[in-house]
């Protein structure tokens, strides 16, 4: 039996404005050339496909518009689905070839693909608000209509929400991804600045609170022995009160410190650092921490 949807009598209403940013952004050359929304259609009857289409011919997104897939099975759908992954939206029928043919690639997608950014909308010309509930909650879709309900209207509400929270899912993925990226940038840098200079990091009452490897082996302190110590456990006696007083005064008041430091190491020995102390500020525009970067130097 040939299924079409029903056309409502609010046509004009189509390209109502998403919101105002959106409408500022679209132009006639931004949606000849912006890439297209994908949109599947599953569904095993040829007009669902040709209505389909046809109702949301002249409908965009951000100003970009949309294009269609057609599957006319669960396997086929499958299949699109495993060889396009930038789906964004699959308008999936129940009964195709068996009952539960989509509910079955509902449940691949999710699975078998780990496709969990593409929107599904389950379509069927069956209706009964238990079945709509059962489905709803034993699979991973995202909204679900029957044909005979789903008006021009309510389709392109449907297909324009479903795009909004593909837009926002893929945006948050890059975002992780961007962070994962930026993570493993800082983690290489920390490997190869703790390898060439000693780091220490106090608090405001010049307590250390972390130092790094270089950092104990050029004191020969283990950290355990260094934490909530002062810097003072590794005072030579070299320098004068005024020296450590204007060091003090300078990062206090939030400016960066550069000098050398004459230390002495748990051995008794004497070794210099060529440190620069930096002062990293609250939001009170106060020392929340004192960062020091140390390279060891032969000054005296």
């Amino acid at each position: 039996m040939t299924t079409a949807i029903p056309v409502d009598h609010e046509q004009s209403e189509w390209l109502i404005e998403d919101d105002a940013a959106d409408a500022a952004a679209e132009s006639a050359d931004l949606a000849i050339t912006a890439e297209p929304w994908l949109i599947l259609i599953v569904d095993d009857d040829v007009d669902v496909h040709v209505v389909t289409k046809f109702a949301l011919r002249d409908a965009r997104y951000k100003g970009r518009p949309l294009n269609f897939l057609h599957a006319y099975s669960g396997k086929e759908g499958f299949s699109v689905l495993r060889d396009t992954p930038d789906v964004a939206l699959v308008l999936l029928d129940v009964i195709m070839e068996t009952d539960h043919a989509g509910l079955i690639l509902a449940r691949q997608i999710r699975g078998e693909l780990d496709n969990h950014q593409v929107r599904i909308v389950l379509r069927t010309g069956q209706s009964g608000q238990t079945l709509e509930q059962s489905v709803i909650v034993d699979y991973d879709i995202n909204d679900y209509r029957t044909k005979n309900d789903l008006t021009t209207q309510k389709l392109f509400t449907t297909v324009i929400s479903s795009l909004r929270a593909y837009d926002s899912l893929m945006i948050a993925a890059q975002s992780i991804e961007t962070l994962k990226i930026a993570q493993k940038k800082i983690k290489e840098l920390r490997a190869a600045l703790d390898h060439h200079t000693a780091i220490s990091i106090t608090d405001p009452a010049g307590k250390i609170t972390y130092v790094n490897e270089l950092f104990c082996r050029l004191s020969q302190y283990p950290q355990e022995e260094l934490l909530g110590q002062e810097h003072h456990l590794l005072a030579s006696g070299s320098h004068s009160k005024v020296f450590m007083q204007e060091m003090w005064q300078s990062i206090t008041q939030g400016h960066t410190w550069h000098g050398v430091f004459r230390n002495r190491a748990k051995d008794g020995n004497l070794y210099c650092l060529d440190t620069s102390i930096i002062p990293i500020l609250n939001s009170h525009g106060k020392p929340a921490y004192y960062l020091a970067i140390h390279t060891k130097t032969d000054a005296i």
